[in-house]
């Protein structure tokens, strides 16, 4: 049966080029309208056939985001839960796959009975189910539409986005997000191709109520009003988004041009004129005012390089949960980002000594791990700060393992000859990699985890239990759990039945933490993660001594 809602749709699509913040803003507009008291559910529209983003490489789709409910998510959902502060679901995501698959799984389960089942109308059918489902209970839906407008696989769902906005008059509006490239050749901008895009809209029966003009400066006047002449736009249809220092200025910037009163209007209702946007306001401010010198922080990892570009998306929740952090810590930060792989052959050393703390992400496979296990070694022979995610945390406990003596301590994801498989594949996980079955099927989502009392991650989190995400097929073995603790690491989290390790830390260490756990999923601009918070303060403590060392001090050696 289909869900019943008296939501209104607020659809966003984009147009001349991908990558223009659409799901920024779609969380900004969703952030004003719940900073007026309504209840908001965003939902993103993924276009891609893969079911979900979890199989997909983040060197070309950018991070794959984890909900609480386990679903491997574009990272708009990110976007979402760390501009407005709540909880995503499954129900926030959708793809064409997803689509297909169920419209597939109904007919042969004689859902249609006995029609002939087509693309239209049955896909488009179900792409408004699933909006429909998204909107429950929620005064305001916005859907995110994935890729840019003209392209072949948004038609479908273009469709049911007109489809819906017939059924619902009155309580549709449409928003394109759309590019204004500068010339620098002839120093002008050009609004040619968004007016092209909004023609692309028109040819499937949609007409933008509103145009997010993104540049890279604000449209001037004359292109502004070719624009709205060419393409049946008042000028308050058209709001400006030029760059911004951050992406968290940008609901303040759409505000200035009071695009959710517009919206109210739109839809005939009383706009509400002093949103609660102070503290937003008041963290805008101490991030445009954050103290040098900056705090230099090291990101060991191996997705970031491709071709001749940095793709900070591949590592964007950890890079987000950073800077919010920053924000408590009241310094300016910089990124330094290290190569694992050149880390195999050349000295860690150089590129690593002028840090005051270095982070190992998440990874898989063996690309890199060596570099990785160096970094981590220089990090604990010289205190410097470390966190490890994930798959960081287990080349901390591989690199640890070694020196103690253990030889060919390793994880057989990367050698599953080793010697000492201090990192072993879950056992549930066996015969689900024997069989192929790698989609959706590794250890998802929120899981519960004990911290030990008097640990440092105890205190950090103020609390006993704690609820974490997780994405990951292999764990710390068991068997090594005993050597490991003789040498001195301490076991700070551990899933409630004991069984499996979550935590490690070494306590002779200013900070030294490795997590199986994804903590960078759980942060939100107005509520910095308390971990990364804790990391930048023991990086800022290290920072001041290694930059201004007390007489007759001296950096340990490395081993």
């Amino acid at each position: 049966m289909r869900p019943t809602t008296d939501s209104r749709f607020i659809f966003v699509s984009g147009g001349v080029v991908s990558g223009l913040g659409k799901g920024i803003t779609t969380a900004s507009l969703a952030l004003l309208l719940k900073a007026r008291g309504f209840t908001v559910s965003p939902i993103k529209c993924d276009m891609y056939v893969n079911v979900d983003a979890g199989t997909m490489n983040p060197t070309v789709h950018g991070e794959v985001f984890v909900t609480d409910d386990g679903i491997e998510a574009d990272q708009d959902l990110g976007h979402y839960e760390r501009f407005l502060g709540q909880e995503m679901t499954r129900r926030n995501y959708t793809t064409t796959g997803q689509v297909y698959e169920a419209v597939i799984r109904r007919e042969r389960e004689l859902g249609y009975h006995g029609k002939c089942v087509e693309v239209v109308p049955h896909i488009p059918e179900e792409i408004i189910d699933r909006i429909l489902t998204a909107s429950e209970g929620a005064d305001f839906t916005m859907v995110e539409l994935g890729g840019t407008v003209g392209e072949y696989q948004s038609v479908l769902f273009l469709e049911a986005t007109r489809m819906l906005s017939k059924r619902r008059p009155g309580r549709t509006v449409h928003v394109h997000v759309s590019y204004f490239p500068f010339l620098d050749s002839i120093g002008e901008l050009k609004s040619k191709p968004t007016q092209l895009s909004i023609r692309k809209l028109n040819e499937c029966g949609i007409t933008p109520d509103f145009v997010v003009a993104r540049s890279s400066q604000t449209v001037d006047g004359p292109r502004f009003n070719t624009l709205c002449q060419n393409s049946n736009l008042s000028t308050e249809e058209v709001i400006f988004s030029p760059d911004a220092q951050s992406v968290y200025q940008v609901p303040l910037v759409l505000e200035k041009q009071k695009f959710a009163d517009k919206i109210l209007r739109k839809f005939g209702m009383t706009v509400i004129p002093r949103p609660h946007l102070d503290n937003w306001k008041h963290r805008i401010e101490r991030l445009l005012s954050l103290e040098e010198p900056p705090l230099k922080i090291g990101m060991v990892s191996k997705y970031h390089n491709v071709g001749e570009y940095t793709l900070a998306d591949s590592y964007v929740s950890v890079l987000d949960a950073l800077r919010h952090a920053t924000i408590n810590e009241g310094r300016k930060l910089e990124i330094k980002w290290v190569n694992a792989e050149e880390l195999e052959e050349d000295s860690a050393q150089s590129a690593l000594a002028e840090l005051d703390g270095m982070i190992v992400p998440q990874g898989w496979g063996a690309r890199g791990s060596e570099g990785k296990i160096a970094a981590i070694r220089y990090a604990r022979t010289r205190k410097i700060p470390f966190l490890g995610l994930c798959y960081g945390m287990q080349m901390a406990v591989v690199e640890f393992a070694r020196s103690l003596g253990l030889e060919d301590a390793h994880s057989i994801e990367v050698d599953p000859d080793a010697k000492n498989p201090v990192i072993h594949i879950m056992p549930d996980q066996v015969s689900i990699t024997r069989e192929k079955r790698y989609g959706g099927t590794i250890r998802l989502g929120a899981q519960p985890c004990a911290l030990e009392p008097g640990s440092l991650l105890h205190k950090i989190y103020g609390a006993e239990t704690i609820s974490e995400r997780h994405r990951h097929r292999y764990e710390i073995n068991n068997a090594y759990r005993k050597p490991l603790a003789e040498g001195g690491m301490i076991f700070s989290g551990l899933s409630p039945d004991g069984k499996l390790v979550e935590a490690v830390e070494l306590p002779d260490h200013p900070f030294f933490v490795g997590v199986q756990y994804h903590p960078e999923y759980k942060t939100a601009f107005e509520k910095p993660h308390p971990l990364f918070v804790a990391f930048l303060e023991a990086a800022h403590a290290f920072g001041k001594r290694r930059l201004a060392p007390e007489e007759g001090a001296e950096v340990e050696a490395a081993d």
